[in-house]
């Protein structure tokens, strides 16, 4: 499985044009060269930008719900809302929609960071505030998260 590396801090012009690093773009070629899906974050005020056959796998998973149940069908709905294909021009750059830009309230100031097998698109400022939690949290955090899992390598 590919994963993105990097966290990048890039600006975006008035017309939603993100420049991306050459870097980024390299990784981007890296999954086949397809478009990404960009989407609304779930939890956070961001894009969430991902390949087109991780989003495709991602789809498989969410397309055997039952849609005759209503939380089902709502779920659906608000998680596809928004949804863009996109691939970078000859110029490196990355168009993102109005209604996106506003719902992650994207300025000039970017940051791109990665997110394992999909990478995030966010406003410099909220970047910097979420991230900006003390050791002590972040460490509580892991634990919680990560404490049950063994890492014995013989297991794959």
């Amino acid at each position: 499985m590919k994963n993105f590396i990097g966290t990048y801090e890039c600006k975006m012009d008035d017309k939603g044009r993100i420049k991306l690093p050459s870097s980024l773009v390299k990784q981007m070629e890296d999954f086949g060269g397809d478009s990404f899906v960009v989407k609304r974050s779930v939890f956070q005020s961001c894009l969430e930008v991902y390949p087109m056959k991780g989003w495709e796998k991602l789809m498989e998973k969410i397309n055997k719900l039952n849609r005759f149940q209503k939380k089902n069908a709502d779920f659906i709905r608000q998680f596809t809302a928004g949804l863009k294909t996109v691939e970078p021009d000859n110029a490196g750059r990355l168009q993102i929609s109005k209604d996106l830009t506003l719902f992650a309230d994207l300025k000039k100031e970017i940051v791109i960071t990665s997110a394992g097998e999909l990478f995030e698109i966010w406003d410099k400022d909220a970047y910097e505030k979420v991230i900006a939690t003390s050791e002590e949290d972040f460490a509580k955090l892991a634990e919680q998260v990560m404490g049950e899992i063994s890492f014995d390598d013989s297991e794959n």
